[in-house]
């Protein structure tokens, strides 16, 4: 399977160095789509050792990353990357398929999916 989600040179950095602080090296990434937001749905990342067996897998930059095949579909074409600024550093995604986003960044809907919106 190819890679559904991009991850940038400079994200994978910060995602290996966090998982050098949080005694995590080894993992899995986890890249998610979760119910809530303000606009609906709400991307999730974090760390797991085991890939479960609805799980796509592929690697880059050194990163093994599993997206569960529930979440590719809205993921697909999805770029993960980290940016420094003044007021420091923060990661940024860039998904093709939303076509609503919130103010925060955090929240999406794409023209199938619209999740569960909250307020912000």
């Amino acid at each position: 399977m190819s890679a559904m989600v991009k991850i940038t040179e400079a994200a994978a950095l910060q995602i290996k160095e966090m998982m050098k602080q949080n005694e995590e090296e080894g993992s899995f990434l986890r890249v998610a789509v979760k119910g809530g937001g303000c606009s609906g749905l709400s991307y999730g990342m974090g760390f797991v050792e085991e890939a479960e067996e609805d799980d796509h897998q592929f690697e880059q930059h050194g990163l093994k990353i599993v997206v569960h095949k529930e979440d590719a579909l809205v993921l697909n074409g999805t770029i993960i990357d980290y940016k420094q600024s003044m007021m420091g550093g923060g990661f940024t995604i860039d998904n093709p398929n939303a076509i609503a986003t919130c103010g925060c960044g955090s929240s999406f809907r794409t023209a199938e999916q619209a999740g569960n919106p909250e307020n912000c």
